[in-house]
C-alpha cells in the first residue's frame, strides 16, 4: 500500500475519556465559531485527508506553500489551509489556549492548540495560490474577504459532523482497508466537481485498463455558482457505475471540501489528498481545477513536472469527443476526421444548459429546481453543446443518473441506444 503524503496517516480524532474531557471542559476555553467550509477542513485533517497537516499552517510554513509549494519539511504542498479571526477575537486569544471551535449551530466541533497569530498581505496570497487578483475569481474573492488575523496550531476533532451524504463518506483508513479486501494493488482516482459524461466514462476505463481500481471521489462541498448540487452528482455517478462499470473494479466515495478553483496548484492538492486515500494514480485531464479562462488547458498537468517527489503518478488525458463519422469517442491522436465532424464533450456547456432558457415545461431553469433528486417526474429539455443536443427527459429517481448521463451527447448515437439493453 502507498504511503501517506509525509510518511504517516494523521489521526487526531478524539475518542473515549480524551473526547469526555474536551467537552467537560469546552464551557471554560475562548470560543470561536467557523463556517461549514472549516469545519470539513478540521474533519479532513483530523482523518488524515490533509496528511502530513496536524492542524492549521503557522507563519513559516504559509509563507512556504506561498513561495515554494512546500511545507518547511520539504514535502510538497500548493493550497495554504488556514484559520481567519478578525483583529478583536484574535487579540482575547493569548498564545498556549485551548480554543474551542464551535460550527454556526454551537456545536463543539473542535479544540485549537493555539501556537501562533500572524497577519499576511490578501492580495499576495492570493496572487501566489491563484495567479491572479481579480475578485471575479472565486478563489481570489474567498481569500480577499478573510479576517485579518490566521490563528494556527494542531487540532483535535471532537465530532464529525452529521451531512446528508454520510452513506458515501470513508475516511482514508477505510478507503485503505477497502483497497486492501479488493486486492488493488494500484488504485486510480478520479476527481470531480460535476456530474459524468461519456468523455469522463471514457478516461475513468482507459485509465482503469491500466490499474486494478478506479476511486471516483467527488468532491462535496461549496463551489461556484451555477455548479450542480452534490445530490444531483452522486445520484448521477451512482446510476452511472450500478449499470456500466465493473463493480468489482470501481468505488465511490467523497471527499468533503470547498472547492478552491486553484487551477495547477489545485491539480497538486488533489493529487496529494488521493494519495493520503490510497491512490497510487490520479487522473487530471484538461483544465483541471480551473474556472473561467484564467489557466492555460493543460497548465495542471504541466505542472506535475515540478514535483518529481510526489509518490502519486498523474495520468495525463488529451481532450476527447464524439466523432459523428466514427461514432466513437477519440481524440485527436487517433481520429482522422475534421474538427466540424466533432462534438467536444463540457461539463461547463451541461450546467450552461441547465440554467438557460429551455422550453415551458422548464419551470424555474436553475440547477436546484431542475433536478430534485427525490421528487424528480416532469418532462424538461436541456440545450447544450452549441445547441446540438436537445435532451427531453424524464422519469423516476432511479433515472436521473441517465439524464445526466444523456445531456452532453447527441441523442440517438450513444447512451439512447445503450438505455434500451
Amino acid at each position: 500500500m502507498i504511503q501517506p503524503h509525509g510518511g504517516k496517516l494523521i489521526d487526531r480524532t478524539l475518542e473515549g475519556k480524551r473526547k469526555e474531557a474536551a467537552l467537560a471542559a469546552a464551557g471554560r476555553m475562548p470560543r470561536l465559531t467557523v463556517d461549514a467550509e472549516t469545519v470539513s477542513d478540521l474533519e479532513n485533517i483530523a482523518t488524515g485527508v490533509y496528511s502530513p497537516l496536524q492542524g492549521f499552517l503557522g507563519e513559516a510554513d504559509f509563507k512556504s506553500v506561498l513561495a515554494a509549494s512546500r511545507l518547511r519539511s520539504d514535502a510538497a504542498w500548493t493550497v495554504p489551509i488556514v484559520l481567519d479571526a478578525d483583529e478583536a477575537t484574535a487579540g482575547k486569544l493569548k498564545i498556549g489556549d485551548e480554543v474551542l471551535l464551535a460550527a454556526e449551530d454551537g456545536r463543539p466541533v473542535a479544540v485549537l492548540h493555539l501556537e501562533e497569530k500572524y497577519g499576511y498581505d490578501r492580495g499576495e496570497t492570493a496572487e501566489k495560490v491563484f495567479g491572479t487578483r481579480d475578485p471575479a475569481h472565486p478563489g481570489v474573492a474567498k481569500v480577499l474577504g478573510l479576517k485579518d488575523v490566521l490563528l494556527a496550531g494542531p487540532i483535535d476533532l471532537i465530532e464529525a459532523t452529521p451531512t446528508p451524504f454520510d452513506r458515501w463518506k470513508l475516511a482514508p483508513k477505510e478507503t485503505r482497508v477497502l483497497f486492501e479486501s479488493k486486492g488493488w494493488k494500484t488504485v486510480v482516482a478520479f476527481q470531480t466537481r460535476n456530474t459524468p459524461h461519456l468523455g469522463h466514462e471514457y478516461l475513468q476505463k482507459a485509465a482503469l485498463t491500466f490499474t486494478d481500481g478506479l476511486f471516483v471521489n467527488p468532491v462535496i462541498g461549496k463551489k461556484k455558482k451555477g455548479d450542480f448540487k452534490d445530490e444531483v452528482i452522486l445520484a448521477s455517478y451512482e446510476e452511472a457505475i450500478r449499470r456500466y462499470y465493473v463493480k468489482d473494479r470501481t468505488a465511490l466515495a467523497i471527499l468533503q471540501m470547498e472547492m478552491r478553483y486553484a487551477g495547477p496548484r489545485e491539480a497538486i492538492h488533489h493529487a496529494i489528498l488521493r494519495k493520503n486515500f490510497g491512490c497510487t494514480h490520479i487522473i487530471i485531464g484538461r483544465d483541471h481545477a480551473g474556472v473561467g479562462s484564467y489557466y492555460a488547458p493543460f497548465a495542471a498537468q504541466d505542472i506535475f513536472e515540478a514535483f518529481p517527489d510526489l509518490g502519486i503518478a498523474p495520468m495525463f488525458f488529451r481532450s476527447f469527443s464524439w466523432c459523428r463519422t466514427c461514432g466513437a469517442v477519440v481524440n485527436e491522436k487517433i481520429c482522422p476526421h475534421p474538427p466540424e465532424e466533432h462534438i467536444q464533450f463540457s461539463g461547463t456547456k451541461m450546467t450552461e444548459g441547465c440554467n438557460s432558457s429551455c422550453g415551458p415545461s422548464c419551470g424555474n431553469t436553475s440547477p436546484e429546481s431542475l433536478f430534485k433528486i427525490n421528487n424528480l417526474c416532469n418532462d424538461y429539455g436541456i440545450d447544450v453543446l452549441d445547441g446540438q443536443v436537445d435532451a427531453r427527459v424524464s422519469g423516476d429517481d432511479d433515472d436521473l443518473g441517465f439524464q445526466m448521463l444523456d445531456v452532453a451527447f447527441p441523442v440517438g448515437e450513444t447512451r439512447g441506444n445503450r438505455r434500451a439493453s
